[in-house]
């Protein structure tokens, strides 16, 4: 097992020459002699002042960020790791690994509190467990853990499975996984080698009348296939949300089909936009028009918006195009869905519903419900705006007002707040966990407890708890709590995480191994879900080790993370790219 005070490690990928930084321990301070003259006053005190002063150094060097200013341009933090924090969330990641490791090695779900595996068809597992942890082993260091994990991948991975997998789950942890964990070991071949199968087999569900996705595939017929419950229908989160992982694919590889493939599907989609700039979050896979259905930032649409911004990020901010969408739909949130609470006026995010009137006309109703998975837009908004909404070539630490456009700071400003508003849902629930969605109150509705600003609908209504009323580990909050840290140098970040991590150490830990969902937030004795899902190894996890890392760990201007955290490098493409 790698020790917690292992060295600085440095990984450079031979592509893109951008380099991984471990993790360091805080920098010794010497400390003065402790003989003082005797009976000199004055000197005793310069003495003692000397040693304040060191102390106060340390302990800033230790705990806040430290900006080297050589102009605004080349102006880079170094924060300083929490090295106690950093390692128990290390330790915590080993306790769900190994018992992994231990009952269920290589199959695709793990369930601590019966201690066994299952896999997502009856052909067989595609190691959805396995290769969503390796490269938070790669960036934590461990280095025991990764070479059994490695073996895994290499002498016992088969995607020869005749079964139908969900496209966009197989693209965001598999072949994003073996992606990132190919960067992370500065080009094992062995990653690249089974991403490259994996496309090949998924290509195919990209072969509809529009260009759209099928949802699913059979990875051994390579055929894509409907959803038998929908047919010709594919979310617009989906479809979306592949673009990040076959574009790095097609860079190291020089096979433009991955890349003109997913390009297809954003150009499909932006001329199919409504005038709003926002998406309803299905479409026709025939068709490629949008369908009557909800607007909103939670499932099905999230990571659309999410991968606006990283594709213009991932390729070197070259392509406008990704720009402009992005900031089109960043006017239209802002315009159609964000709120503000009746009491304390917390900021949230909406969704809007289609309504049929008596005369057949469409109208939308906005409700005031809010996913955990809107909290990733605050660490969004917040690195769009230094970004997308600069006035100049760079920003400070946090970014002061007049760096900031007027719609760079209206995103900063709403970003910041709807973070605080996910803060919020979990510091106002019995466990400090935060529930899987929250409904706010208005003025004309009577539901929720009076006096506050959101409730979990359906609690206390029935013996069984609400689904609405569990937390799944889900990351979308500490994801942004890391990217708010990184961009403003706020201790209040880390310490809110620290907060979130307990809660989970405290709830959700299985003694044996593992961590297990929590059925009711508001019940400190809330039964278990007997189900981890991948992401707390992939996601939760990471962005906690992150947050308490030092600043050179993945510097959010080198590298992207996909929807499910794992990290891509920014590069400059080496071919046309971008539509109008």
């Amino acid at each position: 097992m790698a020790s917690t005070s292992r060295t600085m490690r440095k990984r450079k990928d031979e592509k893109t020459g951008v380099k991984l930084n471990g993790s360091s321990t805080p920098p010794k301070v010497e400390r003065p002699g402790s003989k003082f003259p005797k009976n000199t006053v004055v000197l005793s005190l310069v003495c003692a002042g000397v040693i304040l002063l060191l102390v106060q150094r340390f302990e800033l060097l230790t705990t806040r960020p430290h900006v080297e200013d050589e102009g605004k341009q080349s102006q880079k933090l170094t924060f300083a790791a929490d090295v106690e924090r950093r390692d128990a969330v290390v330790a915590a990641f080993k306790h769900a690994w190994l018992a992994y490791e231990r009952d269920a090695m290589g199959d695709d779900e793990y369930h601590p509190i019966s201690g066994k595996g299952t896999n997502l068809t009856k052909s067989g597992g595609i190691g959805y467990t396995v290769i969503d942890s390796i490269d938070t082993m790669q960036i934590m260091g461990l280095d025991e853990e990764y070479t059994r994990a490695r073996e895994w991948v290499a002498n016992k991975l088969s995607f020869d499975r005749d079964d139908s997998f969900n496209t966009f789950e197989t693209t965001i942890r598999v072949l994003g996984g073996l992606l990132s964990a190919y960067h992370l070991s500065s080009g094992d071949s062995l990653y690249l080698e089974r991403a490259t199968e994996l496309a090949d087999r998924m290509l195919p569900v990209f072969d509809t009348p529009s260009g759209l996705p099928m949802p699913n595939v059979n990875l051994a017929k390579r055929q894509g296939v409907e959803d038998s419950n929908s047919p010709n229908v594919i979310s617009t989160a989906e479809a979306a949300t592949l673009q990040l992982e076959f574009r790095y694919l097609s860079h190291l590889t020089d096979n433009e089909e991955y890349w003109e493939k997913v390009e297809a599907v954003m150009k499909m989609i932006r001329a199919a936009k409504l005038p709003s700039a926002l998406v309803p979050i299905y479409m026709g896979s025939k068709s490629g028009q949008f369908l009557l259905s909800e607007i909103r930032l939670g499932s099905r649409g999230d990571s659309y918006y999410e991968y606006l911004l990283k594709q213009y990020l991932q390729t070197n901010q070259t392509e406008p195009i990704y720009r402009e969408m992005y900031e089109d739909a960043m006017g239209g949130i802002s315009e159609h869905l964000v709120q503000k609470s009746l009491r304390r006026g917390l900021t949230y995010t909406a969704e809007l519903v289609p309504q049929r009137g008596r005369t057949g006309q469409i109208g939308w109703h906005l409700v005031p419900k809010q996913d955990h998975l809107v909290c990733f837009l605050g660490g969004s908004l917040m690195l769009g705006a230094t970004t997308t909404g600069t006035l100049g070539d760079g920003v400070s630490i946090p970014p002061a007002e007049d760096e900031l456009s007027e719609i760079g700071d209206r995103d900063w400003k709403t970003g910041s707040e709807i973070l605080d508003t996910c803060i919020d849902t979990y510091k106002g629930t019995a466990t400090g966990l935060s529930p899987e969605i929250v409904h706010f109150r208005t003025a004309d509705d009577d539901l929720g407890p009076i006096g506050s600003d959101w409730y979990i609908r359906g609690t206390g209504e029935t013996e069984a708890p609400p689904y609405d009323a569990r937390y799944i580990l889900r990351p979308e909050t500490v994801e942004s709590l890391f990217i708010a840290f990184r961009l403003t140098g706020d201790d209040r970040y880390r310490q809110i995480g620290w907060d979130i991590f307990q809660s989970i150490n405290e709830y959700c830990r299985v003694e044996t191994g593992g961590f297990a969902s929590i059925l009711n937030v508001h019940d400190k004795n809330s039964k278990l879900e007997d189900r981890m899902e991948t992401f707390m190894m992939s996601e939760t996890l990471k962005y906690l080790y992150l947050l308490f890392s030092d600043a050179s760990v993945l510097p959010l201007d080198e590298y992207v993370f996909n929807t499910e955290a794992h990290p891509l490098p920014i590069f400059t493409p080496n071919i046309r790219t971008g539509f109008s």
